[in-house]
């Protein structure tokens, strides 16, 4: 039985026919660019009448979408590399650029205050370290009075692209975490107390729930659920807050050409400001596309997100890809999808 939204929405798809059905974009994948997505598909709405239908289901189910051809763009955090890009006949490019962030549910303490350093985050996340007030991390926090209390580990259960950039993050910080676990867009999680939820939300909202949780989840959904979060230890040994002025810091030196397909790291980067858990956000296009108009309508869209999409972007503490790369962009990768 429809609701009165599904209701409204079946009314209006039958009032305006098919011609109002195909203009509109699909798309499919990360929910760590979702916010900035819907916030510029609303907009591009009000401005040129076409709509995009986003769904927020992860990056690895972005990847089956497009594979499967059932929507027009498939986006992931975890880029495609060049021998999938070139099997699959596709192109990839970065669209924003944001940051994974450590939550937590620890009663006492603002935004911020805590600080923690990539190896005892690892060791939390392998389950080594079980106790809020264990010596290696109250070692980094003198002064402050953290409880006894256990560590439940909030991790996504679908097939992440967040999850690919975290696990990254840690294989890069960790030996014995690159050794036994390893990066990827689902892993196999080692502490013996934790808990899956599905997308960004999923894990904020869990982490809300449980005391004593930490999890990862991107910071516009910190900032859109009220979450504890706190600062890290970056490669140059400052201590760093989350914002788009260290995500941007992170992405100043990115070489994105030196990487077939544009799929470069961006984590532990170098520079005292930069957050060490950066990441792009990837489009996956077809060279040749099965509907050839829609593609070059979902061009339209991210040229549009592109030029008048910057503030947004910022209001909500995603980094904008600048002019000279969007420009690059469309030089380099747009001109290779047939019109």
């Amino acid at each position: 039985m429809l609701n009165l939204k599904s209701w409204l929405v079946a009314i209006g798809v039958s009032t305006f026919g098919l011609a109002a059905v195909a203009a509109d974009i699909t798309g499919a994948g990360a929910t760590f660019p979702y916010p900035i997505y819907a916030k510029w598909a609303e907009a591009y709405k009000k401005e040129t009448g076409n709509g995009l239908n986003y769904q927020s289901i992860g990056s690895s189910g972005g990847i089956r979408q497009i594979r499967a051809k059932t929507v027009t763009f498939g986006a992931t955090d975890a880029p495609l590399s060049a021998d999938e890009l070139n099997k699959d006949g596709m192109v990839q490019f970065p669209a924003i650029i944001g940051g994974t962030v450590p939550v937590l549910n620890v009663d006492g303490f603002k935004p911020g205050e805590l600080r923690i350093n990539g190896t005892v985050l690892a060791d939390m996340f392998m389950g080594k370290i079980t106790k809020w007030n264990d010596p290696k991390f109250t070692a980094l926090n003198p002064g402050k009075n953290l409880p006894d209390q256990a560590i439940t580990v909030v991790h996504r259960a679908d097939g992440s692209g967040t999850t690919f950039n975290w696990t990254d993050y840690l294989s890069s910080i960790s030996k014995e975490w690159a050794d036994t676990v390893g990066r990827g867009a689902a892993v196999k999680w080692p502490a013996a107390s934790s808990v899956g939820g599905k997308g960004n939300e999923g894990v904020a909202a869990n982490v809300n729930r449980v005391k004593g949780a930490i999890g990862y989840v991107e910071y516009a959904y910190v900032k859109k659920n009220n979450m504890n979060f706190m600062q890290l230890l970056n490669a140059d040994g400052k201590y760093v807050s989350p914002d788009d002025l260290t995500f941007a810091a992170a992405a100043a030196g990115v070489d994105w050409f030196s990487v077939p397909g544009m799929g470069v790291s961006m984590v532990n980067a170098k520079g005292a400001n930069s957050w060490p858990v950066s990441t792009a956000s990837f489009i996956l296009m077809y060279k040749d596309p099965s509907d050839k108009n829609l593609a070059q309508e979902a061009l339209k869209f991210f040229e549009w997100s592109f030029k008048n999409g910057k503030q947004m972007a910022a209001d909500l503490d995603y980094v904008a890809l600048p002019d000279t790369l969007t420009r690059q962009i469309r030089e380099r990768v747009w001109s290779q999808i047939a019109k």
